[in-house]
């Protein structure tokens, strides 16, 4: 691998590369605003909400897969406050039907024709709650939103709002009260996390927080959406060199090779989408291999299926280890 400056610069002059780097300050300091605020809700738990950060500046969606009560749904909703986007919520069970997600022409007596009515789903944040509570073909009804931004209903598109992120939760602890998600959903996700049980000291400090008022209600906005459309056009402009993109490719290659199902191009695209952003937050215009690896455990993982029982997260470890930075 040639040195991260030198594979990171791309022949971008003097005058360019200063403009580059104002944008990248921008992007920095909006990102740590909005976590400082999100944390002011959710308590010890920074690396996750920066994971939440990154999949919106990589336009991305993200899967938060935990136990009840741990703060998922708080999560989404301080992160949508504070960017001041419009958040609708899902709550997905047995019943919930495709229409109820991306909404319905319904019939007005007073004009004689039928009216749009739009679904939760058009909003700049939507949760998704315990979607695997809901059948698959219910869940299949974000496929399109997920990847094209849009919805088509009776045979018409519409756009969604832009920007457009899907925060889903699924319940990992009542297997038989659940649907497995469909692969190709799954495939849309850009990053799988956990929250994870709180320190004892977190704990206490969260039963403080909520002893009045929830703390969700007074969270400001700190960001406009206008902040975050520039800061994902700055992310979207940060040079990854022909090196880092065959290192991603190598790692996805391997997947396949030592999986039933490894991880796809769609998948690979994720990955560096997310290293962008990783490395934007750290205020380079250029992706190294770090950001890569520091990315590839969430963004991997949960797309890889093994006939051998090993865990999607051992596969993407062992990639790492055994494939090159060349």
């Amino acid at each position: 691998m040639t040195d991260a400056t030198e594979a990171g610069s791309g022949g971008v002059d003097t005058d360019d590369a200063d403009v580059a780097d104002v944008g990248l300050d921008e992007v920095a300091a909006i990102a740590e605003r909005i976590v400082d605020n999100v944390e002011s809700v959710i308590v010890g738990k920074r690396a996750a909400v920066e994971h939440v950060v990154i999949t919106i500046l990589a336009r991305g969606h993200l899967l938060v897969e935990d136990v009840p009560g741990v703060g998922k749904t708080t999560l989404a909703k301080a992160v949508a406050s504070s960017i001041d986007g419009s958040f609708k919520r899902v709550q997905f069970t047995p019943d919930l039907l495709p229409a109820d997600v991306t909404g319905v022409n319904v019939f007005n007596q007073r004009t004689d024709e039928f009216e749009f009515q739009p679904g939760p789903v058009f909003a700049n944040v939507v949760l998704g709650d315990e979607i695997n509570r809901a059948p698959p073909k219910t869940q299949s009804s974000l496929l399109e939103a997920m990847e094209e931004k849009q919805v088509t209903t009776d045979g018409e598109t519409r756009p969604l709002p832009d920007p457009f992120c899907v925060i889903a939760t699924q319940n990992d602890v009542e297997p038989g009260q659940t649907y497995e998600l469909p692969v190709a959903e799954i495939d849309r996700f850009t990053k799988k996390i956990r929250l994870g049980y709180p320190t004892a000291d977190e704990e206490a400090t969260i039963i403080g927080r909520m002893a009045g008022t929830h703390p969700i209600d007074a969270v400001e906005p700190v960001a406009s959406i206008g902040d975050v459309r520039r800061a994902r056009d700055v992310v979207a402009a940060v040079d990854a060199a022909e090196p880092v993109r065959k290192y991603i490719a190598r790692l996805a290659t391997y997947t396949r090779q030592n999986a039933r199902l490894g991880v796809s191009p769609r998948g690979s695209l994720a990955l560096l989408r997310a290293a962008q952003a990783r490395a934007a937050l750290d205020g380079r215009g250029y992706v190294i291999p770090d950001d890569v690896q520091t990315e590839a455990p969430t963004v991997l993982a949960h797309r890889i299926r093994s006939d051998s029982g090993t865990d999607g997260g051992d596969v993407v470890e062992d990639a790492l280890e055994r494939t090159s930075v060349e």
